[in-house]
């Protein structure tokens, strides 16, 4: 009656359904402010990915980019001389709209 501490829960409950093959990807901040930007922002885009079955594999792809980026920034800022916080701006300040805060859609108002 051993027990594995490593051994995973099959009873956890997610918002997709989980590929039987490997875990779901997991939301780390930039993930879950992207999916909360997206929904209220982008909401049209939301639905199309949602129906598509791709908005939780948008939402890693978005988040695991933007963590690439900025360490990679982070590391270029600071052999500029940039203190590491320093760094960490600039980079978020750079990095932030290409996946995480993207534009707003634009609403067609004139279609009824």
């Amino acid at each position: 009656m051993e027990k594995s501490p490593n051994a995973t829960n099959s009873n956890s409950v997610s918002s997709t359904s989980p590929d039987p093959m490997n875990q779901p990807p997991f939301l780390t901040q930039y993930g879950l402010m992207a999916e909360r930007h997206w929904r209220e922002f982008r909401p049209g885009m939301v639905r199309k990915l949602e129906a598509e079955g791709r908005l939780m594999e948008a939402l890693f792809e978005a988040q695991e980019t933007t963590k690439t980026e900025m360490e990679s920034l982070r590391t270029e800022f600071r052999k500029q001389g940039l203190t590491e916080q320093q760094a960490h701006d600039r980079a978020w300040e750079i990095v932030r709209t290409r996946y995480i805060l993207l534009e707003p859609e634009e609403t067609d108002t004139s279609s009824a």
